[in-house]
């Protein structure tokens, strides 16, 4: 039987960094193991993504480990219920910063981290960090190849900050909240 861990960031595994985030990546039966491994590494550089280990969420909420790698890093296939793509790649200070935010704990201090986001993502919104659909009216947040930069407060001043971004340029996400962070388009 596959290993099972507690749930990781499939918010920041899923948020993208955004509105990936506040949903749950469950694999279909029909998504078989190497489409998965496949979706995930999109997310990343080839060169991290290689031995990175690949995790995919069970229905009731725990991570199944699909690939064990070893740098540290952990990706998750795109979100079917997210009208976008949406995997996502992370090192250990994201996963922990992930993991508050899925929790709704407070994120760790002076602990940042990374996530690639190089498929692109597709966010409800980018000022509420658990909208699971857009409001009346807005559209969903789409963003292109991007990276995130978590758990770094001061970083973030200066940077713009809003309901509706221009994610062609840096901008904080979820500005206002212990979950505050950077998108950086890579394009």
């Amino acid at each position: 039987m596959p290993p099972r861990t507690p749930l990781i960031p499939a918010a920041a595994l899923a948020l993208a960094a955004g509105g990936a985030f506040g949903q749950a990546h469950h694999a279909t039966p029909a998504a078989s193991d190497a489409a998965l491994i496949r979706s995930a590494m999109s997310a990343a550089p080839a060169a991290v993504a290689r031995d990175a280990t690949i995790v995919a969420a069970n229905a009731d909420g725990t991570m199944r480990t699909v690939r064990a790698g070893t740098n540290g890093f952990t990706c998750m296939a795109d979100n079917p219920a997210s009208p976008g793509p949406d995997p996502m790649c992370m090192d250990a200070n994201a996963a922990g910063w992930a993991m508050a935010w899925i929790q709704h704990r407070t994120p760790p201090a002076d602990s940042v981290g990374l996530m690639y986001m190089l498929a692109g993502g597709t966010d409800a919104s980018n000022t509420d960090p658990y909208s699971a659909r857009p409001g009346a009216g807005d559209p969903w947040v789409e963003t292109g190849p991007h990276v995130m930069i978590v758990g770094s407060p001061s970083l973030l001043a200066g940077y713009p900050a809003g309901a509706r971004p221009d994610t062609s340029r840096p901008y904080v996400m979820w500005a206002g909240t212990p979950y505050a962070h950077l998108m950086v388009p890579v394009r």
